[in-house]
């Protein structure tokens, strides 16, 4: 079976669209990340090597370097978050006939929970790299397509916030407590940063329009 990446969107969108679990709101998210990223990438791109934007070819090279990579990472969630929910289903599907089999469910999906909790966590914090990076882009890049850094910015903004949800729901099945509000600690910081960091990048966008 093809993996998810390498379907068309029309594809990816009917499965989005279907009755099965999978793909659902986290690979959306990851797919909102991704395209963030590469729109970051089309700024760069379409600003090295014009003469205008001399002064800043070097930091755009970095920018698209670093772009790429966080669109791969963002790909590969995209996977991450089917193949976690897969994991967690199984767990939920687990026998429960007797005390013993009761308590070995349990315990699994205790465990799967946490790496269910922690993916989402993982594509917050590259949309957040991705918001980040964007503004790089709104400051540096060339003015012709300077729309599509602030495309990029509201990409990553809801692709943070989609992933955060995700976080949330799985974060509340967990029993260890302490585990589960240090992950809701760490979204809730990037939370509150990205606000009004994505904030500022849009204004940014507009001024120069």
């Amino acid at each position: 079976m093809s993996e998810i990446k390498d379907k068309s969107i029309a594809t990816f969108l009917d499965e989005l669209a279907s009755k099965q679990a999978t793909p659902g709101g986290g690979s959306a998210a990851a797919v909102m990340g991704a395209q963030a990223a590469a729109l970051i990438s089309m700024v760069c791109n379409l600003t090295i090597g014009k003469p205008k934007y001399a002064e800043v070819e070097t930091e755009l090279k970095n920018l698209l370097i670093e772009a790429e990579a966080l669109r791969q990472t963002l790909i590969d969630m995209i996977k991450a978050d089917v193949d976690v929910f897969d994991k967690l289903m199984a767990s939920y599907g687990l026998p429960k006939a007797n005390d013993q089999e009761k308590s070995q469910r349990s315990e699994q999906i205790q465990i799967v929970l946490k790496e269910a909790t922690l993916v989402p966590l993982a594509c917050a914090k590259a949309c957040a790299k991705a918001i980040e990076l964007s503004k790089i882009a709104a400051d540096k890049g060339n003015l012709g397509v300077i729309s599509d850094a602030g495309v990029a910015v509201m990409a990553a903004y809801a692709g943070l916030k989609s992933a955060a949800l995700n976080v949330q729901i799985n974060a509340a099945g967990l029993k260890d407590r302490d585990f589960a509000n240090a992950q809701l600690a760490e979204l809730d910081g990037l939370l509150a940063a990205a606000e009004q960091a994505a904030l500022h990048v849009y204004q940014t966008v507009q001024s120069k329009l």
